[in-house]
């Protein structure tokens, strides 16, 4: 691949302290594998992974649903103005070789769909767990973040 490889962070924009927690150690092993950080650009989780791949040097696309850069959090070193509001959430998870979905509310579950609509992995970290009676959900649980980004990157590859 010519490219370093995208993970798809998503979870809730508010504030958890446990989610962060989570979140941060997500991010900082993206950027320690040298992948690309994408996620929603605001805060909450988006927040604390984007800190986490930054302390450890990494590329963080912040793909935010306004139309002002401006809005991302500091720590995004490239931010996506989109200004299409939750619409965003598909260029989120599109823009991924695979989706670790930390915690989450209603949005993160949209972004998951739209994960498992395009064929992309999703890992998840204490984040929802669906089931139907006509097919499979696909989502992959995780313990914490080391087996996260790990079982994230070995889909992304395809291994």
């Amino acid at each position: 691949m010519s490219r370093p490889l995208q993970i798809s962070v998503v979870g809730a924009g508010s504030e958890d302290p446990e989610l962060a927690v989570l979140a941060e150690e997500v991010g900082r092993r993206v950027a320690e594998a040298g992948a690309r950080l994408v996620c929603g650009g605001l805060g909450g989780v988006m927040a604390a992974a984007s800190r986490g791949a930054a302390k450890a040097g990494g590329e963080v696309v912040g793909i935010v649903p306004t139309a002002e850069p401006g809005d991302a959090n500091p720590h995004v070193t490239h931010p996506v103005a989109t200004g299409i509001g939750q619409a965003r959430n598909l260029a989120v998870v599109a823009s991924g070789d695979a989706v670790i979905a930390v915690g989450g509310a209603w949005g993160t579950l949209s972004e998951i769909a739209f994960a498992r609509r395009l064929g992309r992995p999703v890992i998840g970290l204490r984040t929802w767990e669906l089931a139907s009676a006509s097919q499979e959900a696909g989502i992959e649980p995780a313990s914490d973040p080391r087996a996260a980004v790990a079982a994230a990157l070995e889909r992304a590859r395809g291994d």
